[in-house]
């Protein structure tokens, strides 16, 4: 059995925490073997065509000869990636899935004709029998790292059901990375990667190009803003709880989202990705901004009621309602899902944010 690591709490149920990284694959990358840090895939990932290999968090490849025609994703961060690649008709199964609505339009009831296999981590006698051909895992794994997520397939096990085992790696390695997450190059890499296992390279880069589009234009609007003059930025999760905040901290795809728009997040100094904090760790921060971290109810008047419901909670608990932000009503209504769930929206979410905390620089 391999060990999993829950991060804590509700935040962890529901998708958003993922752990450590990966085990070994069918052919390794000698050259690559430990760095966390890494470029995406190997060039011929990036380069399009077959054979294609991927590398784990630990440099371990895993080759392509061919797309593959039977994906499970192992939560709603890989299944959106391959649905805005146009692969999605060759999911045929995902945990984690993404409430109704939590998609834009046609990718929403694309999402939602995907059987889900289970609404939290896929039972391992259900995913080795499922008949896929690849297994897209969010949640990575490394013995030692400790925790406990229950049994999940040994890569033996992953080869003797005729499944190729990888990565979503801007997530998983994300707690392995050799430094804070400013950008999102590994999102990006993500994207390429996956487009080029499933043959669609070109939409990938299209996507990618996208991104970079906008988050280039934020980064040429607030580049020139020195740091301190860069206002405190809180992501206050609603969803995980409010007895005890869980903080997005350095490694999380959310603190790059945060730091390209032209703000500081306030748990930058937590290496991780996830950590649970005090109320008392927040207060001593004093935030400039908060954004109230609301997950997609399945509609607009249903995120309004909840974004609604986590305003009035900071304005009436005593601990919070004397923060700078609270106050002066610096509130940022923008879901969770493309702040701390790595996939193309993250650069929208950078183009709001810098459009909210810097309304003289970015239109």
């Amino acid at each position: 059995m391999r060990a999993r690591v829950w991060c804590g709490t509700a935040a962890a149920v529901l998708g958003l925490l993922a752990a450590g990284c990966g085990g070994g694959k069918d052919t390794e990358d000698k050259g690559g073997k430990g760095d966390t840090g890494d470029k995406g895939t190997e060039k011929s990932a990036a380069s399009g065509g077959f054979p294609v290999t991927v590398t784990d968090c630990m440099g371990a490849g895993t080759t392509f000869t061919e797309a593959p025609e039977k994906i499970v994703t192992s939560n709603a961060s890989s299944l959106e990636i391959l649905l805005r690649l146009g692969a999605g008709d060759k999911v045929i199964g995902t945990g984690f899935p993404p409430a109704k609505g939590a998609l834009p339009g046609e990718l929403d009831a694309r999402a939602q004709q995907v059987e889900v296999l289970s609404k939290t981590v896929i039972p391992k006698e259900k995913l080795l029998g499922s008949g896929a051909d690849l297994y897209i895992d969010t949640f990575a794994s490394m013995a030692g790292m400790g925790g406990g997520m229950g049994d999940a397939p040994t890569e033996e096990e992953f080869k003797a059901a005729g499944i190729k085992h990888v990565y979503l790696k801007s997530t998983a390695c994300a707690p392995m990375s050799k430094g804070p997450s400013e950008d999102l190059s590994a999102v990006q890499d993500d994207i390429t990667s996956l487009g080029a296992v499933t043959g669609t390279s070109a939409k990938a880069r299209e996507l990618v190009d996208g991104m970079k589009e906008k988050v280039d234009g934020v980064r040429k609007a607030v580049g020139g803003t020195a740091q301190d003059a860069r206002p405190t930025y809180f992501f206050f999760d609603f969803d995980a709880g409010t007895k005890q905040p869980i903080a997005v901290c350095n490694r999380q795809v959310a603190n790059a989202v945060i730091t390209l728009a032209g703000a500081r997040n306030v748990f930058a100094d937590c290496d991780g990705d996830f950590k649970q904090v005090s109320w008392e760790d927040v207060v001593s921060r004093n935030p400039d901004w908060i954004q109230l971290g609301v997950r997609d109810r399945g509609s607009e008047a249903a995120d309004e009621k909840a974004f609604d419901e986590a305003r009035k909670w900071l304005e009436g608990n005593p601990a919070t309602k004397g923060l700078k932000a609270v106050k002066e009503g610096n509130f940022l209504r923008i879901g969770s899902e493309r702040t701390t769930i790595a996939g193309v929206e993250n650069a929208t979410t950078v183009q709001d944010i810098a459009r909210a905390v810097h309304p003289d620089k970015v239109k």
